[in-house]
């Protein structure tokens, strides 16, 4: 498979998947031929709807996202669908702990549903950083469909916003990280609420206060609350009808291009923080005279916050 931008670009446009898979690796692996392939396809983006699923672990997020595809696929059969499952990474290689192969199974030989599993690599938003690039791609492969999964990690959850045009958030009745999830922040981001394995016994009462929470909030939009099973498909039809609802809730007034706009530039400053973190490190690793005042704070001579400017200031303004 060759690696070249144009080739590769002029390949994932044409729609092969193995062009897909190996764009994504690149950007990935933060490929300088990644990044310039970004760049050639990005005027070629902006069509694909980006569904965020997220929620504490154990949740069935996995469960849920595939009866999404199944309904969709069963709705707009021509549409293809493009996956980003962002796990947990291994503390040795990086890599997603837990595999496509594993999840989502009954889609894997779907030609039209694409399927990537990505790691974290350490980001406590749940998303990792080349998943705005990865969603990209899926675009302008040609996905009209793209949902965003996070490894769900408790109130960072919230970097989901930064990217999706619809957010669900997915609870579980009966557990106490559904009670954290509950916590003001994050019930600030959902477009659409979901109370999975709705059989459990506690289901009432968790849909209860979840909307007891939402009525203490104003918003043009009210996020419905919609109950599911997702391992028996129940109640997943109702769900992708309340997304279609937000979807033309969205189309109304500028509203779709209006988030997509905040969206693309908080994700615009999100890397720009991440790159002079690695900027500001690699400095203090290799000069040491910025690293004496590392160890100035640390004898009480400095304090953080003075620390931190000297730091910024030989870095950044000279």
């Amino acid at each position: 498979m060759p690696t070249d931008p144009e080739t590769l670009a002029a390949r994932v446009r044409a729609g092969d998947r193995r062009a897909l898979a190996r764009a994504i690796s690149l950007v990935e692996n933060g490929a300088e031929a990644g990044h310039d392939l970004v760049s050639r396809l990005y005027p070629h983006t902006g069509e694909a709807r980006l569904l965020g699923i997220t929620g504490p672990p154990g949740v069935g997020k996995s469960s849920l996202v595939g009866a999404l595809v199944t309904e969709g696929r069963a709705a707009r059969p021509d549409d293809q669908i493009g996956i980003v499952t962002v796990d947990p990474s291994s503390p040795f290689t990086e890599g997603a702990l837990l595999g496509d192969r594993i999840r989502l199974t009954e889609h894997f030989l779907d030609r039209g549903v694409f399927i990537r599993s990505m790691g974290t690599r350490g980001h406590l938003g749940g998303l990792a950083e080349a998943s705005l690039q990865a969603a990209l791609l899926l675009d302008a492969w040609g996905a009209a469909e793209v949902f965003l999964e996070t490894v769900g990690v408790g109130q960072s959850e919230i970097e989901i916003a930064r990217i999706a045009d619809t957010i669900v958030l997915v609870l579980m009745p009966g557990s106490g990280d559904a009670v954290q999830a509950l916590k003001a922040g994050v019930m600030e981001i959902p477009d659409i609420i979901v109370i999975n394995k709705a059989d459990h016994p506690m289901a009432r009462t968790l849909h209860a206060q979840v909307r007891s929470i939402l009525t203490l909030e104003r918003r043009d939009w009210t996020p419905p609350i919609v109950e599911t099973e997702a391992v028996r498909g129940e109640g997943v039809d109702t769900l992708w009808a309340r997304i279609a609802d937000h979807r033309e809730f969205l189309a109304q007034d500028g509203r779709l291009e209006a988030r997509r706009r905040a969206n693309l530039e908080s994700e615009v400053f999100t890397l720009a923080s991440a790159r002079a973190l690695r900027r500001l490190q690699a400095r203090v690793a290799e000069d040491p005279r910025l690293r004496e005042a590392l160890d100035a704070m640390h004898r009480r001579e400095l304090d953080p916050l003075s620390c931190t400017m000297q730091l910024f200031e030989e870095v950044f303004d000279r």
